[in-house]
């Protein structure tokens, strides 16, 4: 079988037919301004252009125009190595007195090029339910908005990431702006009127200020959607993912923790005591860990109530000594320290409360206990840069975990008026970007992770600069609705973490339970479940030998795995039901080398006895097919393997096979 495994001199074409940019009158760009409507840049407004070369495969063209007292800049990146562009816009008042009402503003704007029976497909995002990270189609024979809801989270009830698909080939599309966006589409003749931006956007702008609109990333692709899934999937890991300090592709990372130290709500039970003896604990049985995790609860919040969120100093009652020995015990080890902050979140009586309270933003509701840290004003922006960056250097932190248990927009709203509607959320993330942006600039090789009550925050502009190592808050215990959200995942978000807790007992699924035994315990089965890039195996520093024995024998099988889980092309052999019956599928295949992995999990309540694998891969030589979990290795031909391989598995089973050419 002949396979488009890499991006084609016809996928560059379409390009061409993407908001195709000619004239400066072509800019992609639309907004109303003092009540008239632009679509692009007039004469009058005196646009210039300027070219400059970024690397060997980006090239950043910059047209600049003016309109009375507003400099407007669109940037457009054209990548040389994808057929991607990449489009967002700013406005500026450079006067000294306040703008006419600018609104609507869109980027992206225009017609894409696509086949007649294009759809959309489009997902849900992690809307903080069991049913989110599902997918939805649209058949666009009606004008169709998306957007996400109404927290001010860029992912909550709507993905950020979506793709037009046709019968030839498609687009694939990435909303980048941690907010509240909108896409809006229109088929019309020869292809489909886009455009996106910032859904509430009706205000003047004050002198000196800058306003934005989200990043636009269109990928065309010539060929079926598994294609085009793969196309994105290269393009994200080389140019948006994050990277080690060398410029390599971040690897697979093994991820520990002392959770609910003591019966203690979260980490509000760590001590100086039991984190060194964890780490210790889980060397000394060879489960060395490779990022030792500390979550909410290490500061001062209180009698173990971790949301006490406001007072950004270590608890010295705990951690008499700080942070750092736990830095330096990480260090000695070779193991990245994480810490865990939500520096926008502040509670009713904490220090911020008490000492700041122009830092603020409070709801109209006044028994409402969180307040809205504003990144809208510098002032609080500064102090709370230094402060994370202080506690980073002195605890000798390696990756800032940063959380939002909050929705903004309601705390947005009650602070503007009529002519700054929207202003405040667009200063807000774009403080947002510049706290990230200053920390990874004053800590060099530092991580940042993403989180947002899960995955609400997980867009293409927040995925430039971290890794969503917790993408959700919902269901990461319950078979059907992880396997549902790794599928998302491996297609839009390569790089992502998961955990071996499973929720079953007795063949149903249990949320939580007194028993000990049920909260931490891990088998063979968990490891299958939490087949990811990143993994945190919950086994407790204190388990029994066989416990750590099962350790042991599966964390090989899942670095392996997890090597070709960024770099090889993805391919789910089946769609998640959201049942326990299923059986859950898929393959990892590398067309460099010709090897990869297919893993296959038999769930809680599948009563068939084996599943059929159909592999994608070049069929025309033989494969060495090995079993992980016996190492029998056996050498099936490349026909055989994509027409059918059947596996056999009993209920509750998973098993992972790698393969590679007979030949090595």
């Amino acid at each position: 079988m002949a396979l488009n495994h890499k991006t084609t001199k016809e996928d560059m074409e379409t390009r061409m037919g993407i908001l195709p940019y000619r004239t400066r009158n072509d800019i992609p760009i639309s907004f109303i301004y003092d009540g008239k409507k632009y679509e692009g840049f007039t004469d009058e407004m005196n646009p210039r252009k300027r070219f400059r070369r970024l690397d060997s495969n980006l090239t950043l063209t910059t047209v600049t125009a003016n309109l009375d007292c507003l400099e407007i800049r669109v940037e457009y990146i054209e990548y040389k190595d994808f057929p991607v562009t990449e489009w967002v816009a700013y406005f500026e008042n450079t006067s000294n007195e306040k703008s006419k009402i600018l609104s609507d503003f869109r980027i992206g704007t225009g017609v894409v090029k696509t086949d007649d029976d294009v759809a959309l497909t489009y997902s849900n995002g992690d809307d903080g339910s069991n049913m989110g990270y599902e997918y939805f189609e649209n058949d666009l024979k009606a004008p169709f908005v998306l957007h996400p809801n109404d927290t001010g989270c860029s992912c909550a009830g709507a993905s950020p990431f979506m793709r037009l698909h046709g019968s030839t080939g498609g687009i694939n599309i990435a909303v980048g702006w941690t907010g509240t966006w909108i896409a809006e589409f229109e088929k019309v003749e020869g292809g489909v009127k886009v455009a996106f931006g910032q859904k509430r956007c009706h205000m003047v702008l004050n002198p000196g200020e800058v306003m934005r609109t989200p990043r636009v990333n269109f990928e065309g692709y010539v060929g079926d959607e598994a294609h085009g899934r793969n196309m994105w999937r290269r393009f994200f890991m080389k140019h948006i993912c994050v990277k080690d300090p060398d410029g390599h592709t971040l690897p697979p990372k093994l991820c520990m923790h002392v959770f609910n130290a003591d019966g203690f709500p979260e980490f509000t039970g760590a001590t100086e005591e039991n984190q060194l003896r964890g780490i210790r604990s889980y060397i000394k049985e060879g489960v060395k860990p490779d990022i030792w995790w500390i979550d909410a609860g290490w500061y001062v919040c209180g009698d173990h109530d971790w949301p006490l969120i406001g007072t950004w100093e270590v608890n010295k009652a705990n951690f008499p000594n700080g942070l750092a020995p736990i830095g330096e015990e990480c260090k000695k080890n070779d193991i990245q320290l994480l810490l865990w902050f939500e520096p926008e979140r502040v509670v009713a009586g904490t220090w911020l409360d008490q000492n700041h309270p122009e830092w603020l933003l409070h709801r109209a509701d006044p028994n409402d206990p969180n307040i809205l840290f504003n990144y809208a004003n510098p002032e609080a922006l500064e102090w709370m840069t230094e402060r994370i960056n202080k506690i980073i250097k002195e605890s000798g932190v390696n990756i800032y975990r940063q959380d939002f248990n909050y929705d903004p927009r309601p705390s947005w709203e009650f602070h503007e008026t009529e002519d700054r509607i929207g202003a405040i959320e667009n200063l807000h993330i774009q403080g947002y970007y510049k706290l990230w942006d200053e920390i990874i600039l004053r800590n060099p090789g530092l991580w940042m992770d993403s989180c947002a009550s899960g995955g609400r925050r997980n867009d293409p502009e927040t995925m430039r600069r971290g890794v969503p190592l917790h993408y959700t808050d919902v269901g990461y215990g319950d078979h059907a609705i992880k396997q549902k959200q790794h599928r998302y995942m491996f297609e839009w978000i390569p790089y992502f973490r998961a955990h071996n807790r499973s929720w079953d007992v007795n063949g149903e699924m249990v949320w939580f339970s007194d028993d000990p035994f049920y909260n931490f315990h891990v088998d063979d089965f968990c490891y299958q479940l939490a087949c990811a890039p990143a993994l945190t195996d919950i086994i407790v520093y204190d388990a029994d030998d066989k416990s750590f024995e099962i350790a042991r024998r599966n964390h090989p099988i899942w670095r392996r795995a997890a090597r070709f889980m960024t770099k090889a092309d993805y391919y789910p052999l089946t769609e998640p039901r959201f049942n326990l019956e299923d059986f859950y599928a898929m393959e990892f295949y590398e067309p460099k080398t010709k090897s990869g992995f297919f893993q296959v999990v038999s769930n809680i309540k599948v009563k068939e006895p084996s599943f059929t694998v159909r592999l994608t891969l070049d069929d025309g030589i033989d494969y060495k097919v090995e079993n992980s979990a016996t190492g029998e290795t056996r050498i099936i031909s490349g026909k055989q393997l994509s027409e059918g391989l059947e596996v056999a598995l009993s209920p509750r089973t998973g098993i992972i096979f790698f393969f590679e050419p007979a030949e090595n």
